[in-house]
């Protein structure tokens, strides 16, 4: 989607925001016609089943890492909702990552990838962490595409799957690493009451989306993931305490974009922490807090706390089983 329509929509939340109060006023009563139409989940596109069967090997192959002992797979454990459940990624070499490792799960419809947002689409992103020296470390795409021309059933595979262009290339494994990807969706209750099934959340639920609209939380998290579709300052009225990393500014240079990082999606919000671009905290409660005092200045009370955090829970769907079952991986030649 256009950056120009999500603007429009991102607006469209203001506007919701400000016709249900200010951060002090009252929460309004919870009504079975609450709906906001800007979040309905969108249609997936079809992809090519035979890039799918061959982007679902390639993402389980740890022979596509500079020692052959990690995946796409190791990080975004797909049977953990997408992460690894660590602050911040292993990487090669012992070394660490800098960041939290964000779910691979509705990835594909988000403004970009990464925190920083310096890959447009997830086949960027695939192509990026193959050769990034703290994710999978290969050398070159010259490296990645020649371990897999090593295996006799991924060079057939590539034939059949890019008849158009039939030799194995870095593009075309970006393509097929992205058309899996892009199947990795889920749908949960808060997908079902989007979609006009009123009794898909509770009552408590439905209180926790009026505080998250009436506070003002939507203005950022919007969108058919409730989030993704932007870049904000984290800490844009009371500063952050982690300054180590400035986010953005190291992509685009830009002084504005100090601190600034990707809006997370909250689809699978309970089931992804730790939270943040830092993995400062794995608690679900303590992150609407600081983000209800660092991003809105605000203090929200017990009570507003937990039927937010209710109301995310909502949000959680498992994907198909059958999908991101790990495959057998073909041998080598």
């Amino acid at each position: 989607m256009s950056g120009a329509r999500w603007y429009g929509r991102a607006l469209s939340m203001s506007a919701i925001a400000a016709s249900v109060g200010c951060a002090s006023a009252p929460v309004p009563t919870p009504s079975d016609a609450l709906r906001v139409p800007q979040m309905e989940v969108e249609s997936t596109v079809p992809q090519d089943p035979r890039r799918v069967a061959l982007g679902r090997l390639l993402f389980f192959d740890p022979r596509l890492s500079k020692h052959g002992d990690a995946s796409c797979s190791t990080c975004h454990v797909l049977t953990s909702f997408g992460v690894d459940g660590h602050a911040t990624s292993s990487g090669q070499e012992g070394e660490g990552g800098r960041r939290n490792t964000p779910s691979v799960l509705n990835a594909a419809t988000h403004v970009a990838q990464f925190w920083d947002g310096r890959a447009l689409t997830v086949e960027a992103q695939a192509l990026d962490a193959l050769t990034n020296p703290t994710e999978m470390g290969m050398v070159s795409e010259r490296a990645v595409i020649g371990v897999i021309s090593g295996v006799p059933q991924y060079v057939e595979m590539f034939r059949q799957s890019f008849p158009e262009s039939p030799s194995i290339s870095a593009r075309n494994v970006a393509a097929a690493i992205g058309a899996f990807e892009r199947g990795l969706v889920t749908r949960s209750r808060w997908d079902d009451y989007m979609a006009g099934k009123r009794d898909a959340l509770t009552l408590r639920e439905k209180r926790g989306f009026s505080l998250f609209l009436q506070r003002g939380c939507i203005v950022c998290h919007a969108g058919p993931q409730v989030g993704g579709t932007s870049f904000q300052k984290v800490g844009a009225v009371f500063p952050w305490p982690n300054q180590q990393d400035a986010g953005r500014i190291m992509v685009t240079h830009f002084a504005s974009d100090r601190m600034v990082f990707k809006v997370p999606s909250l689809k699978n919000i309970a089931e992804t922490g730790p939270y943040f671009h830092d993995g400062s905290t794995s608690s679900l409660v303590t992150a609407i807090r600081l983000m209800a005092f660092h991003q809105l200045g605000i203090e929200l009370v017990d009570d507003e706390v937990y039927a937010i955090e209710d109301w995310m829970k909502s949000m959680t769907g498992a994907p198909d089983p059958d999908y991101v079952s790990a495959p057998l991986l073909p041998p080598s030649g």
